[in-house]
């Protein structure tokens, strides 16, 4: 009989094979819809079920964005089963096979995705080895998820498996694999992207790899070179890991499509994946949300389609994770599930916060500053414990750095001030923690509040791309939002001379000013997001000598606004 993992409720199969099979359920409880995959049991399949249990281990290792999430690993007398993260997209093979080429930012924007989450995978030790279209994810915001680890090994470890057509050159004589080797599949797949095929076809594909020239010559001139490291003969020829070539698409990128190539890129491939999740829908209204299907988008979230058909292989246990759409995707159950396999995270960790307050003296001139930041403790991976506090220490230092080189070019002081520094919190866990740090200088004025977001998972600063949605950043959006944002208290000029309401005409924006992360400033807590603009955005004058305040607006207001993972984790 078939079997099925307690304590959820199926609702329909998205691909069954030899060895078992791939459904979207819901949790009974949190209503929270995933993707289980099962590897029923067979007499002498041991080492298949092993097999699928060595995937969870890979999945249980990496907690990043960019990587589909293990919720639970279950294995009993009737089989082996992965719960997971259910993605909100379309595979970037069904995209790749309805619309051939993308533009060169779409490409740009699919590789930067998926070095993102391999780097993720490398940190903690993990190679994919089977990087290939039909293992990333595109969602309709147009960001990108890697899935499927199902022959990851360990660094190092024996190079078995792969997909002929991305497979790097010690693949086929049988080396180890290294994060190099990724690092050869992901550009491989670039190049697809960018020229929509493949780059060795045809007979004798194992001695192209090994041996025939890189086909440079069809890409974009400002590409090759990328094309050339990436898919170097030797690994030791390639960029040593995903983080490594990661800095070098970000400067091709920038040189060859100017500072906006990424936001041209994410909205291209939502145009794409929306387009195709209209083909293929899997209604929103199963999953209990109560949406309707319109237009191939479901009513308060994007339409996404499954991957297509056969996702559980008849040849092992590896299967593609089931890809599919939900508007019920974003609501809640982010802390129902705790992965089993790994070692331990913070969210698996009761955390601690405590207050630090520390005082430093700067010369040239002597000066005495009192620094206040939170540090966190509880968090038994003591690098991922370091890598947090120093993201949580590090405004503290800048500011104190920044204003003493400020004091020095500007006179110097009379030494009875003592600038200072403190914070306030807002979430403190259990997924992320935001905290917003308030400065005062030598004339007691107060300085521009700095806010930062740290995911306690992974020791990740979260940046404006990773808060809000793409549309936001654009000059449109942006300028959509602050008027909002005035609406609720943002643009308070009141005792500034002729700069009341701040008016749109003296707004000082510009696609260059959009280029950073600091357009907006965003201070997540329970109940609702405080979001704060820079003044030069608003047109103030300096002679006001005052910070904006921040407007505050309940979370039920904000998701079209903030990004859906977002959301999820500050349980809005």
């Amino acid at each position: 009989m078939t079997w099925r993992v307690e304590g959820f409720t199926e609702l329909r199969e998205l691909g069954r094979g030899g060895q078992g099979r791939v459904v979207l359920a819901r949790h009974d409880t949190a209503g929270t819809p995933v993707a289980i995959k099962y590897l029923d049991r067979r007499a002498g399949d041991r080492r298949e079920l092993e097999r699928l249990r060595g995937e969870a281990v890979m999945l249980g290792r990496v907690t990043d964005p960019h990587v589909v999430r293990l919720y639970r690993f279950v294995m009993n007398d009737s089989g082996a089963a992965l719960v997971m993260e259910a993605v909100n997209g379309v595979s970037l093979r069904e995209i790749l096979r309805e619309h051939g080429a993308l533009e060169p930012e779409a490409a740009l924007t699919v590789l930067k995705g998926s070095l993102l989450g391999l780097a993720a995978a490398h940190g903690v030790g993990v190679v994919h080895r089977d990087y290939k279209p039909a293992n990333v994810v595109v969602q309709p915001d147009g960001l990108s998820k890697l899935i499927d680890f199902g022959i990851a090994a360990a660094a190092g470890d024996g190079a078995a498996g792969g997909t002929p057509a991305y497979m790097a050159p010690e693949q086929w004589q049988g080396e180890p694999a290294t994060p190099a080797t990724d690092v050869y599949a992901a550009t491989c797949v670039f190049f697809e992207c960018v020229t929509g095929r493949r780059p060795y076809l045809g007979d004798g594909i194992a001695a192209q790899h090994r041996e025939a020239p890189i086909p440079v010559e069809d890409v974009p001139e400002g590409l090759r070179e990328l094309l050339v490291h990436g898919m170097a003969k030797a690994p030791d020829e390639r960029p040593p890991g995903a983080a490594a070539f990661l800095n070098e698409l970000e400067t091709a990128a920038n040189a060859a499509y100017g500072s906006g190539w990424e936001a041209r890129g994410v909205r291209a491939l939502a145009v794409a994946a929306v387009a195709l999740a209209s083909l293929l829908p899997l209604g929103a209204a199963m999953l209990g949300s109560g949406a309707a299907v319109a237009g191939g988008a479901a009513a308060g979230g994007a339409a996404g389609g499954a991957a297509g058909a056969g996702l559980l292989a008849t040849t092992g246990a590896k299967v593609a994770v089931a890809v599919i759409t939900a508007s019920a995707v974003a609501a809640g159950g982010a802390g129902v599930y705790v992965a089993n396999d790994g070692p331990p995270s913070a969210t698996t960790t009761p955390l601690t916060f405590r207050p630090v307050s520390e005082t430093r003296t700067l010369t040239s001139p002597s000066i005495t500053y009192t620094l206040r930041f939170p540090q966190v403790g509880g968090v038994r991976d003591e690098a991922l414990r370091t890598r947090i506090n120093r993201l949580l220490r590090a405004p503290v230092d800048q500011w104190m750095t920044s204003a003493h080189s400020d004091i020095r070019a500007f006179g110097g002081t009379d030494g009875s001030q003592r600038p200072s520094a403190t914070y306030e919190t807002g979430l403190s866990g259990p997924r992320l923690m935001s905290v917003r740090y308030n400065f005062a200088d030598t004339q007691r004025n107060s300085g521009y509040p700095i806010v930062t977001t740290v995911d306690l998972a992974t020791g990740r600063e979260l940046k404006g791309r990773d808060l809000f949605r793409p549309e936001v950043m654009s000059l449109a959006g942006t300028k959509a939002l602050i008027r909002r944002l005035m609406r609720n208290g943002l643009a308070n000029t009141q005792g500034c001379e002729g700069e009341n309401g701040a008016p749109e005409s003296r707004w000082m924006i510009s696609p260059e000013r959009l280029t950073g992360d600091g357009v907006f400033s965003l201070l997540l807590t329970r109940r609702q997001a405080e979001i704060g603009a820079p003044m030069f955005m608003l047109g103030y004058s300096m002679a006001c000598n005052r910070s904006a305040p921040f407007a505050k607006l309940p979370y039920t207001e904000l998701r079209n606004v903030l990004r859906p993972e977002i959301l999820r984790h500050v349980g809005a």
